[in-house]
């Protein structure tokens, strides 16, 4: 495997993360209580993070295809 596809998608990943957490923290507020994720638990708010993240990253993926 050469190194261009692992660093993008390395770079897809990161892009994904940040944007996920960027859309969870902006709708934390509107949020209810139990959504709120919790350090050091593994809760709602925390899968609901990963959700954010994963809609990015298959957006992200699906676009390159279109591309």
């Amino acid at each position: 495997m050469s190194k261009p596809p692992v660093a993008m998608n390395f770079l897809q990943a990161l892009l994904a993360i940040l944007l996920g957490n960027i859309v969870y923290f902006l709708l934390l507020p509107t949020l209810p209580p139990v959504a709120h994720h919790r350090p050091t638990r593994i809760d709602l708010g925390l899968l609901l993070d990963f959700v954010f993240c994963l809609v990015v990253y298959a957006f992200i993926r699906t676009a390159r295809k279109w591309r």
